[in-house]
């Protein structure tokens, strides 16, 4: 099982790019509660695991699972108050992805500041 390149952004909550379910599988063994998906269905194209297979993957290794689709230039304030109260509510350490980890980490500075 190859793991995804993680970056931790604080005690319990890392972000990665984009997982497929083998790494939805990776993180449930490394120890992950949950995972937040920041990435809109078929953003990258046809070949990129959609939210529902990706949800079917952690709900079955006993990850909990958001999809909170963010675009990759504009956060809204919705948006960042969802991330904030993710951030309290799901159970930890926490994986929030998107493409490459950027618009996660982005989310994550801003809802620290909501």
């Amino acid at each position: 099982m190859n793991a995804p390149a993680v970056q931790r952004l604080s005690a319990d909550v890392c972000v990665a790019g984009q997982l497929d379910v083998a790494a939805v599988a990776w993180a449930a063994h490394a120890g992950f509660k949950s995972v937040v998906n920041n990435r809109p269905d078929f953003e990258g194209g046809p070949d990129q695991p959609t939210s529902a297979t990706l949800q079917a993957a952690a709900e079955a290794a006993g990850l909990r699972y958001v999809h909170l689709p963010v675009s990759p230039s504009v956060h809204t304030p919705q948006e960042i108050a969802r991330f904030a109260e993710l951030l309290t509510e799901l159970p930890k350490p926490m994986l929030a992805f998107c493409r490459s980890g950027a618009r996660s980490t982005r989310l994550f500075n801003a809802a620290q500041q909501a």
